[in-house]
């Protein structure tokens, strides 16, 4: 990728990393080639950073950062500053004549400032921090319009204009505001009030002019209740009329009332309202109290109280004539019912209609009040970030696009704190939220790796160590320690898994020798558990057999008879074994002396043989150990092979020194005893050492 800008880049970890020198070079962060990045991504949680700045920086708010994303926030920052090289200032405050007013901005950034300056009476600062834009936006969120279009009933002393805006919240839902508290905004207000509009034309359209006599309305609202059913009466009657025979099917059958017969029942059984509401016979008069489905008697006895007995007269049935020239004196009504809007507010009455019209202007005023404050909250939150990227963007970069802040021991933002264990602290410690899934990616760090649990109270935390030197002699699982995070508050933490590697080549020089001691050691211990068993076994039996002397004494003797004996063979086996043993050692021994001049390169053979595969595959491992796998399990995208060479492992990982000004009383009164193997063990060097020379004939005496 071709810049016209000139980057300048060190080397370290075993890459090559841009050198962010000046605001020119973050200006022109995007023209950097990505595959020259050291992080392509990051997430915007479990590091220690702002969160705050990340999320201004995350715009799509999916919790990572990438490339584009902090492009953009280097390239608005350098857009809102006459010179980029206040990013490289760091710190959280801005001078107002730092600003630079940018083409198509109605509230330029250096007015708000001084706007909030003048609202904190610091007009005279002539510089604002991120404290006075904080205070400001405390302000305003505590305002009675905070600028979010959103208001609550509390906004307001006016009862009806309180109960108005606890309709629209009650009927089309709330929403919060900036402060959590429940309100309504434009959409739910307009909304209401169409509704409202609605009903008030419905009620006063012409065809309800009519209708506004209480007896017409009701006479059609029981109509309305039971027409569709007796339509179906009179079209069954008229069918039954056409052919005869059709009455039987038009009827329920026998079957059906089986059916129905067999479960338990009520007026209100769905299979009755489904019969007819009578009898059907050609010619049939329709029955409005007796004879009539009983599922139907109350609807139709308010047809024959509100409709029939108004508009037609008293009559217990009517026939279809009858039934026409009803639906033919309510149709008007009807109609206006049929187009009543299906709302909430359906069932008010005209006179709260038009006092909720009433209410639509100030409730709007309002909101519109609350609204006009929002492009200065919008220019506020837009000065809160040009101060956050000021003070964080800098210190970004180099956790991002390089990692001078690892490389130069100053803190990654990945690093959790510090970890102390085993005579040792720990500073590349990382969180992790999934331990078994971590383990699976972090393992090809070639790193040994302690997963520990931290609690401190009720609050708990997993993070991962990385011991990069010393040894591993007494790492296990249930280990505890201290962690100590970036704020300076300490932790339990215990070891739960351990990801085993060697931490030098010094360390992997001794392992064979250490593991064969281990190995004698359990083998000794493992013989010598047996023996014990065998010997308790021995003195139960002995026991037992003291116990009943009285009645098995001469098969006690006999057993301890045999039990006395003394294997001659045996004796004689172990005698022809060990000076069997004794002859190997002496040859071997001979032949060693035999090397004359040669026995230190055969010393040297010997220990490279037992040390020197150990050592070859710790010095692999080490040219292989890298920071990578480890943050990419912690859901980085780590772009280059960071290596942790031997040199930064040391500083990683610290083992414990004495001050060089410290004294040192070297008397130890709880020392062990020295008894005489010490002495024997020299004698019998200081003799191989005699038997050497004058093998040699190095020592010419007279």
């Amino acid at each position: 990728m071709l810049t016209s800008h000139e980057f300048k880049f060190f080397r370290a970890g075993g890459v090559d990393q841009v050198l962010i020198r000046d605001g020119a070079d973050i200006a022109h962060i995007g023209e950097l080639d990505q595959k020259l990045w050291v992080a392509l991504a990051c997430p915007t949680r479990g590091v220690e950073f702002d969160a705050r700045t990340l999320d201004f920086i995350d715009t799509d708010q999916d919790g990572r950062i990438r490339p584009p994303e902090l492009i953009a926030a280097c390239e608005w920052a350098c857009a809102h500053l006459r010179n980029p090289d206040e990013l490289m200032a760091g710190g959280d405050s801005i001078a107002l004549d730092a600003f630079r007013e940018t083409d198509g901005d109605d509230l330029p950034l250096g007015e708000e400032a001084l706007r909030v300056l003048r609202h904190l009476q610091k007009e005279d600062a002539g510089v604002v921090t991120l404290d006075d834009v904080m205070q400001r936006s405390d302000t305003l969120a505590a305002m009675r319009f905070n600028g979010d279009g959103i208001i609550g009933p509390d906004i307001t002393a006016e009862e009806p204009v309180r109960r108005t805006l606890q309709w629209i919240a009650e009927t089309q839902g709330s929403v919060k505001d900036c402060n959590g508290v429940d309100g309504v905004d434009r959409t739910h207000a307009e909304a209401f009030f169409a509704e409202v509009e609605a009903m008030r034309l419905w009620q006063a359209g012409d065809d309800g002019a009519a209708c506004h006599d209480g007896r017409m309305l009701q006479a059609a609202e029981a109509v309305e209740a039971v027409r569709e059913k007796i339509d179906d009466f009179f079209a069954r009657c008229r069918v039954a009329a056409y052919d005869i025979q059709a009455v039987a099917a038009l009827n329920a059958s026998p079957e059906t009332y089986e059916a129905i017969g067999a479960e338990e029942l009520t007026l209100d059984n769905p299979r009755i309202a489904a019969l007819p509401l009578a009898t059907i016979a050609p010619g049939r008069t329709l029955p409005l109290r007796s004879g009539a489905n009983p599922a139907w008697a109350r609807a139709l006895a308010t047809l024959q109280q509100d409709a029939v007995a108004p508009l037609i007269g008293e009559a217990n049935q009517i026939d279809e004539h009858q039934w026409n020239e009803l639906l033919h004196r309510v149709a008007s009504c009807r109609a206006w019912l049929a187009a009543k809007p299906r709302s909430p507010l359906s069932e008010l009455d005209s006179a709260t209609i038009t006092a909720l019209t009433a209410m639509q202007a100030p409730v709007m005023a309002l909101i519109e009040q609350d609204e006009e404050a929002g492009p200065h909250n919008a220019r506020l939150r837009d000065l809160e970030k040009l101060l956050r990227f000021k003070r964080d963007l800098l210190r970004l970069l180099e956790n991002f696009v390089s990692f001078k802040a690892f490389y130069r021991r100053e803190g990654a933002i990945f690093q959790a704190g510090t970890l102390y264990l085993d005579s040792r602290s720990c500073d590349l410690a990382v969180r992790v939220d999934d331990v078994k899934q971590h383990a699976v990616l972090a393992g090809l760090a070639k790193t040994c790796l302690a997963y520990c649990e931290c609690r401190r109270g009720e609050e708990k935390m997993s993070i991962v160590a990385a011991f990069t030197a010393g040894d591993v002699d007494f790492l296990f699982a249930g280990r505890n320690g201290v962690f100590y995070d970036r704020q300076g508050r300490d932790w339990d933490a215990t070891i739960t898994r351990l990801i085993e590697n060697p931490t030098s080549v010094v360390q992997a020089f001794f392992s064979p020798y250490k593991k064969f001691v281990r190995m004698i050691e359990e083998q000794v211990a493992r013989r010598a558990a047996a023996s014990d068993a065998n010997a308790q076994g021995t003195l139960s039996s002995l026991a037992s057999g003291l116990a009943t002397a009285d009645k098995t004494a001469s098969a006690g003797v006999a057993a301890v008879r045999t039990r006395g004996r003394i294997d001659v063979g045996t004796v004689a086996a172990i005698g022809v074994a060990m000076g069997s043993i004794s002859a190997v050692l002496v040859a071997l021994f001979s032949k060693f002396i035999d090397l004359g001049q040669w026995i230190p390169m055969a010393i040297a053979g010997v220990i490279l043989a037992i040390s020197g595969p150990s050592m070859l595959i710790a010095w692999l491992k080490l040219r292989q150990r890298s920071l990578g796998p480890l943050l990419d399990a912690s859901g980085w995208a780590i772009n280059g092979r960071m290596k942790v060479n031997v040199r930064l492992g040391a500083s990683l990982s610290k083992t414990a020194h004495i001050p060089r000004q410290a004294l040192r009383l070297l008397h130890d009164p709880y020392a062990g005893r020295v008894g005489l193997g010490a002495p024997l063990s020299a004698l019998a060097l200081a003799s191989l050492v005699a038997m050497v020379v004058w093998k040699l004939d190095l020592l010419h005496l007279p």
